[in-house]
């Protein structure tokens, strides 16, 4: 049973940087995707950034040049790196698991990641 445990989530001022970790457990095949999602209270949950099982990756437009993501195949553990961050960007950030899809090209649909973390709340003061 897979199982995803996020960390590194705080309060910081603005213009600070944060790195999100998302740690992977109980899937015994190394290909695998993981989804950064995040939400607001009254918002939609909107994607950010994922990385494919082939270690493709993609940033949404309005977070590149600042956010990026990476994975750490030995520890089975995916990173979100946050940098400049901004008033706006206070969310609890979720990362979410898929094993349907292998390569990324763009932000894949909520539908295809099947597990999903408990999220991390990220809090960021001007």
């Amino acid at each position: 049973q897979v199982q995803l445990v996020e960390s590194g989530g705080d309060s910081v001022q603005a213009g600070g940087s944060l790195r999100l970790s998302c740690a992977v457990s109980g899937y015994r095949y190394r290909s695998y995707s993981i989804g950064w999602f995040r939400q607001s209270p009254g918002k939609e949950r909107e994607g950010v950034a994922a990385i494919g099982g082939d270690d493709s990756t993609f940033v949404k437009y309005a977070f590149q040049g600042r956010f990026s993501v990476s994975r750490d195949a030995a520890r089975n553990t995916v990173y979100l790196q946050m940098n400049n961050l901004q008033p706006e960007d206070t969310a609890m950030y979720f990362c979410a698991f898929s094993d349907r899809v292998n390569n990324i090209l763009n932000m894949p649909p909520t539908g295809l990641f099947n597990v999903w973390g408990q999220g991390t709340q990220v809090t960021v003061s001007s």
